[in-house]
């Protein structure tokens, strides 16, 4: 059996999307930019898409802007808007528990000369509301804070936070990192005060290498690429529409009986918690129920190193991940686990299990079996 649970990384692709993504590929292949048939074909998927992602978020058509995905939507929210609003100020806020598309783009801002104050969470991974009042100066231009850490499935509480920031100063601008949100949440940017939204398709079973960034009418903010001046001059370059279309095709279905699909999702997601509890020498760091995200749960195992046990799961056919994907490639410790008081003995010893949509129960039964059979064995063997 295979139990894919790494969806927080990536997830499989639909039917739905492979369906529209190959006939954009192989029918209706011109360029949006074209001034004849196959030009305008091509242009009318775009548009389609827009008006269906618009809707899931209720917002204007025009406030989606279409990228390469969730890293370039929060490199052009931070960058764009840091620079475009400057002169009233060059002090950002951001949190501790943030992903590195978020953190590498505000170390450069910094090296531009300018300011961020970095947020703690408490052990459940949650910002105070007070400490972000505390915060925030009179030179303060935007905060941006993730709806759902990657990690560990924590839940910010983004409308209170909206609601705050906007009773202090209504031009500070709020970005909310939404990659691990969007498609598990019912997300409402005008209601909840949100400027700009970042989202990418390969974490809702929609293609790689397309996402959008949600951009409010009012917002300033400055390009990250010149060129031919498409999307209103915001993103230069050749729109990739089968990506978009399988992102707006991806966004229609995971908000198609919603409901119904979260709940499972979260039942899955409270079962497999109360049967990996039972194993001797785990302990979980995400929450039962609604306290946390639907797909996300970290694991730590004591006595076992996170990549021993993750590769020894691989031979299984079980896929799990050891932190965020985009920091694969660079292995740290990781700042989510040591930011929520994770034991140092710990930090390397922890797993993310993630769910999707395909994934069933008899997946993580047979993910359990493999773990109690494999635990005591390589316990045994580090421990040697």
């Amino acid at each position: 059996m295979e139990a894919y649970l790494d969806n927080s990384a990536t997830t499989k692709v639909m039917d739905c999307v492979t369906d529209i993504v190959v006939k954009v590929m192989t029918e209706d292949y011109g360029n949006p930019s074209a001034k004849h048939r196959k030009g305008m074909e091509a242009e009318r998927y775009i548009k389609e898409a827009r008006a269906a992602i618009a809707k899931t978020l209720k917002v204007q058509d025009k406030e989606i802007l279409f990228t390469s995905g969730g890293t370039e939507s929060n490199n052009m929210a931070l960058i764009g808007t840091a620079f475009a609003n400057q002169r009233a100020g060059k002090h950002i806020i951001t949190t501790r528990i943030e992903h590195a598309s978020v953190y590498n783009p505000l170390a450069y801002l910094e090296s531009q000369g300018f300011e961020v104050t970095y947020l703690p969470v408490d052990q459940d991974g949650h910002i105070s509301l007070k400490e972000l009042q505390d915060a925030i100066r009179p030179d303060t231009i935007l905060v941006s804070i993730m709806y759902v850490n990657n990690e560990i499935g924590a839940v910010e509480p983004v409308e209170e936070i909206g609601r705050l920031i906007k009773s202090i100063r209504s031009s500070i601008l709020f970005h909310v990192d939404a990659i691990q949100a969007y498609g598990k949440y019912e997300i409402r940017p005008k209601k909840q005060n949100i400027d700009l939204l970042s989202v990418s398709g390969h974490k809702i079973h929609g293609p790689k290498g397309v996402g959008f960034l949600y951009i409010n009418e009012k917002v300033k903010i400055k390009p990250l690429l010149y060129g031919g001046g498409q999307q209103k001059d915001l993103r230069s370059g050749t729109e990739n529409v089968p990506g978009i279309a399988g992102l707006g095709a991806a966004a229609k279905e995971m908000y198609t009986d919603f409901a119904k699909r979260i709940g499972k999702m979260t039942e899955l997601k409270d079962y497999f918690i109360d049967r990996i509890s039972e194993i001797d020498g785990t302990i979980v760091n995400s929450k039962k129920g609604l306290e946390s995200a639907p797909q996300i749960i970290s694991v730590s195992f004591q006595g076992v190193r996170s990549e021993v046990l993750l590769h020894a799961l691989e031979e299984r056919q079980i896929y799990v991940s050891s932190g965020s994907a985009c920091s694969s490639n660079h292995p740290a410790i990781s700042g989510t686990l040591k930011a929520v008081g994770v034991k140092k003995d710990l930090l390397d010893a922890t797993l993310r299990f993630s769910l999707g949509i395909y994934n069933t129960r008899e997946q993580l039964d047979y993910t359990i079996e493999v773990l109690k059979e494999l635990l005591p064995v390589l316990r045994r063997y580090q421990r040697g």
